[in-house]
């Protein structure tokens, strides 16, 4: 399961932990969560190492995932574990079952969101296969913000409403670092709330004002994550192409157009870069945004 995950280097004390986008691969035949929300896009998880300790920022697709992150910190001298859930989505849950004699952080709706599934997503009622049983809830919630220490490096916890109204980004402020989950996407962001666009588009001003230098999302270009992740632009691409999502709902002749046409702007400012499978997920996103009848 653990074939295709590789190690990345993306800032001195930080571990980016990233599968998928290979080509031919797929973690097993039909539809399934892991395949279809994840591998095909790529994704990461992050660990913020110093000396003994490490927070692990989401336990990747699979309890397999988990345990290659934790014994790679542990060969690596790391004795204590902190996890950091970024939102209750099952590709960034999955493999808490191998941190489960550690703290596990996340906001309360992070965990309101996984108590309320908890039974459906261990029966594989929720989201089809495979199923996560058991899930491994939070054992401990924030509202708003909270600071941990980790060896003498400070990350700031800090909730979110963008994607989906229970994220956590992690802020290291020193060194103008943010790890953004699926905050921020490239190609695009996943929509699965559209009705909070507006509350969306205000939140990622306020990531925008905290004046990042490099940004790691969890799901993006493993090149660019390799080199240090994206610049600050990278909050004004996802901007814009919500922006353009909800010009469709008035501007029917937008619904048909390429995405390459669709972030054209973005594109060629080198902000996001193109990435093939990220057209059918922006004419779902199409379809979901129609669905919302926003006005």
């Amino acid at each position: 399961m653990t074939t295709h995950l590789r190690v990345l280097r993306p800032a001195p004390k930080v571990f980016a932990f990233y599968d998928g986008r290979v080509d031919g691969y797929r973690f097993a035949e039909g539809e399934n969560w892991v395949d279809d929300g994840a591998l095909s896009l790529g994704i990461a998880s992050y660990a913020i190492v110093d000396g003994a300790d490490a927070l692990v920022y989401d336990t990747h697709v699979t309890v397999q995932h988990a345990a290659f992150i934790r014994k790679t910190l542990a060969d690596a001298g790391v004795k204590n574990f902190t996890v950091v859930l970024s939102h209750w989505h099952l590709d960034h849950v999955a493999g808490s079952e191998a941190f489960d004699d550690c703290r596990i952080i996340s906001n309360k709706r992070t965990l309101d969101h996984l108590s309320r599934r908890k039974a459906a997503i261990e029966s594989g009622e929720y989201s089809g296969p495979p199923v996560i049983n058991p899930l491994v809830l939070p054992t401990q919630t924030f509202e708003g913000r909270m600071q941990l220490q980790v060896g003498k490096l400070r990350v700031e916890l800090l909730e979110a409403n963008i994607h989906s109204d229970d994220a956590t980004v992690l802020w290291l402020a020193p060194e103008r670092l943010l790890l953004a989950g699926d905050t921020l996407e490239d190609t695009v962001t996943y929509v699965g709330e559209p009705e909070n666009f507006d509350i969306h588009l205000a939140e990622l001003d306020r990531l925008w004002a905290l004046r990042p230098e490099r940004i790691l999302p969890n799901h993006g270009d493993p090149e660019i994550i390799a080199l240090g992740g994206y610049e600050k632009t990278f909050i004004r691409a996802n901007q814009q192409y919500i922006r353009m999502l909800k010009r469709c709902v008035s501007e029917p002749e937008l619904r048909t157009k390429p995405l390459r046409d669709i972030i054209s702007a973005p594109l060629e400012a080198g902000w996001v870069n193109l990435f093939a499978p990220y057209e059918a997920i922006h004419r779902q996103n199409i379809e979901v945004v129609l669905a919302a009848k926003l006005s």
